[in-house]
């Protein structure tokens, strides 16, 4: 009788394990094998691939008319804009004006850790590239527009920044690629990250719970969502979002041409897709600024020579052989 108590007791233990395991499989697993989500994992840009004055880089090239030869400002700027300031470097710059730290450019550089410090060519990122400039380190900095924090900042340390549009760009919102929804309108966007629609279904896709992600605040990214909300806040997450499918944001050369990620897809907006030739034309609801920024007080007679290369049908040319849409 003993033994037989002991036999029911280990049965009933495999019966509960089994139980629960194939709770759990019914619960997460098998909603998360199908359920879009992975569509913003952060990818840092390979910098290797921008490096000025190497044959092998993936760069634009132009043959230009401007070479400067001596105080040259120092480029700094987003991940997403490595692919234009570096065209620029290598452009009007002379070979040996970017230099590394051990004389190469080192496989761990993600945030531009091997620049030298007398290097034309740095990688801050927007955080601390807005930073840089502010404090005097950076001559140029090429970016999206400020956070209020970033402006906060400059006013404190007393600097005045000067803000050159120097090209377009598409803010986008992203899925994953098996995610039915191929289309959403801003206000559904905005009623996402509101907290209105949780689940996808709302917005005419499958029954799954959205996953709004964000990104880091102070990003370039996360301050244009931050001006897309229109002061709106944006929503606590449901504890069971990560369960369902995600949607993300970023611009949309930085998620088409430098990251190229197979497995998501950029969503229309109101029915147009943020194409470059929607960006020129203006039918993509949300077209956004980048800047070269400079200090008002640098008095390096360089910077202004440059930036109007780059306002020039030269420069402009060099902007649109770079992924990006031009100014004028």
């Amino acid at each position: 009788m003993k033994k037989f108590k002991q036999i029911m007791t280990v049965f009933l233990v495999i019966i509960m394990f089994a139980s629960f395991n194939l709770g759990i499989y019914s619960l997460l697993t098998v909603r998360l094998s199908n359920n879009f989500s992975g569509t913003s994992q952060s990818k840092m840009i390979d910098v290797s691939r921008y490096l000025p004055h190497e044959e092998d880089s993936d760069l634009a090239r132009i043959d230009s008319s401007l070479k400067l030869t001596e105080n040259l400002p120092i480029l700094d700027g987003a991940a997403a804009l490595v692919p234009v300031y570096a065209s620029i470097i290598n452009a009007a710059y002379p070979v040996g004006s970017v230099t590394y730290e051990g004389g190469k450019f080192s496989d761990d550089n993600f945030y531009g850790e091997n620049f030298t410090e007398d290097s034309k060519m740095q990688y801050k990122n927007t955080v601390r590239g807005y930073q840089a400039i502010v404090d005097g380190t950076t001559d140029i900095l090429f970016c999206a527009a400020p956070s209020a924090e970033q402006k906060k900042y400059a006013e404190d340390k007393g600097v005045e920044l000067v803000y050159v549009p120097v090209g377009l760009e598409a803010f986008v919102f992203f899925v994953n690629k098996n995610n039915p929804v191929d289309n959403l309108t801003v206000e559904q966007v905005r009623d996402i990250y509101g907290g209105k629609y949780k689940n996808w279904a709302d917005v005419g896709g499958a029954d799954r719970v959205i996953n709004p992600v964000t990104r880091m605040q102070g990003s370039g990214s996360q301050s244009a969502m931050d001006a897309f909300m229109g002061g709106r806040e944006i929503a606590p997450k449901s504890p069971l979002a990560f369960t369902g499918g995600s949607i993300g944001f970023s611009f949309r050369y930085y998620m088409d041409g430098i990251v190229g990620n197979e497995e998501v897809k950029m969503l229309s907006l109101g029915g147009v897709y943020p194409s470059a030739e929607n960006i020129r034309n203006a039918s993509y609801p949300v077209v956004a600024q980048f800047y070269a920024i400079y200090r008002a007080d640098n008095e390096n007679k360089n910077i202004p020579v440059l930036i109007d290369w780059i306002l020039s049908d030269e420069g402009q040319s060099l902007i649109e052989k770079s992924g990006y849409v031009r100014i004028n």
